[in-house]
């Protein structure tokens, strides 16, 4: 039986494995590094097949994306570069993919997945601080895919993003979402219960949903594309949680909030 995108879709078995861990929670002893590899070693095998239905929309952001010939793109916090199979035709023109993760078991996967396409690289490096070799251009576009919420310093996350754009580069980001009680516009408000309630949620396993995330991506350049919408849940059906995509061109480092 295959899933979304031709993957084989994983058994009740593979579920319980990640329900699971997720029960157990994300638990912080302060290396962040080891801690991802704690939480995301037991499911790693069944990690794509249960986020297939858990992470909604990555399909169409994906092949959203300005991957032109030549590019040269950077994905920070990659995981398994499962996402990249929705737009596996327009790999091979690509001037290089660099795939930055810090969690070893997922990184493993994506060696595997990869192997054989000589432009995509898989590094284990922290989304804030990693730095391409000085012989290296600078990205044309940089990408989160459902990765910014599992960072623990998004403000220096996104400087960093912006830090190694060529000028006119383009950020792109795809994830979960909370928003302030009056967003600014062109944003649509959350109920004050999904405000309250999905942040403590998903905060069990590590994915923190910070309210200045989005305005701050609207407030640092261009907009060429944002999507918000609510997604059914795997085993959590009666409400929806709210995630967005956008894409843009940021004009100087985003400032936290």
């Amino acid at each position: 039986m295959k899933g979304e995108g031709g993957i084989p879709a994983g058994g009740w078995r593979d579920d319980l494995r990640v329900l699971r861990q997720l029960l157990v929670g994300k638990r912080s002893t302060g290396d962040h590094a080891r801690d991802l590899d704690r939480f995301y070693g037991p499911q790693a095998q069944a990690y794509d097949s249960f986020r297939e239905r858990l992470l909604p929309g990555r399909p169409a952001f994906m092949q959203a994306l300005p991957l032109q010939p030549g590019a040269h793109v950077v994905d920070l916090g990659a995981g398994t570069g499962r996402h990249w199979h929705y737009v596996a035709e327009a790999l091979p023109a690509l001037g290089s993919l660099t795939l930055v993760d810090l969690c070893t078991p997922l990184q493993h996967i994506a060696r595997q997945r990869f192997a054989g396409q000589p432009q995509v690289q898989v590094v284990h490096g922290d989304a804030t601080v990693w730095r391409p070799a000085p012989a290296q251009p600078p990205a044309d576009l940089v990408v989160f895919s459902y990765s910014l919420s599992m960072m623990t310093d998004w403000q220096a996350a996104l400087a960093n993003a912006r830090a190694l754009l060529r000028p006119g580069g383009v950020l792109a980001l795809i994830d979960f979402c909370t928003l302030p009680a009056a967003p600014p516009p062109p944003l649509r408000p959350l109920p004050a219960w999904a405000r309250w309630f999905w942040p403590r949620w998903f905060r069990h396993d590590g994915v923190l949903l910070r309210e200045g995330v989005l305005p701050a991506l609207l407030a640092s350049g261009p907009t060429q594309a944002l999507h918000q919408c609510h997604a059914r849940l795997p085993y959590l059906p009666l409400a929806g949680a709210p995630w967005f995509h956008w894409i843009g061109e940021p004009q100087s480092a985003v400032r936290p909030r």
